[in-house]
């Protein structure tokens, strides 16, 4: 099925990224809520750990083509500095920062989740970069499958009957 994004996509598949995220959370025992607040998204409570993760969520719809095509996380362009925002919401919240990355194609989607500090030592490549990103071509996905710090969810989808030509 092709995708043809509305003038709103961007926001709708935001949103979506943060619900579904919430929904594995919350299926897995965590109390979770979705925040509106600079660098943290979502911030997740494990009452039987006591571990609390605030969660940036970067969401992402790829048309045929372009599935391979990488995640930006963190920009360090013109003056911003993405990581540091979440760093300083997560000391607010005494949060532990965690990445989740929610990638949908017109066959599937991915949701993957883990936190900032097994990125940086095993996925983020150089630090003076102007931006950091999350691979998505076969090889990095190989080794997220194989990486029990990576969580990750897949789902296939199916049109059965969505077409409105």
């Amino acid at each position: 099925m092709k995708i043809v994004k509305s003038s709103r996509h961007q926001k709708i598949i935001g949103n979506l990224g943060e619900d579904l995220l919430c929904n594995w959370l919350s299926r897995s025992g965590f109390e979770v809520t979705v925040v509106d607040h600079t660098g943290i998204d979502v911030v997740a409570y494990n009452p039987d750990t006591g571990q609390r993760f605030g969660v940036t969520v970067k969401s992402r719809t790829r048309e045929k083509g372009t599935e391979t095509s990488s995640v930006n996380i963190f920009s360090y362009q013109k003056g911003k500095n993405d990581r540091q925002k979440v760093l300083d919401a997560c000391k607010a919240f005494a949060c532990e920062p965690w990445i989740a990355i929610y990638v949908e194609s017109s066959e599937s989607a991915d949701l993957l989740m883990l936190s900032l500090k097994h990125y940086d030592q095993e996925y983020r490549g150089k630090s003076n970069r102007a931006v950091d990103d999350w691979k998505m071509g076969e090889k990095y996905r190989k080794r997220y499958e194989i990486d029990p710090n990576v969580r990750h969810i897949h789902m296939a989808f199916s049109g059965r009957s969505w077409t409105w030509a």
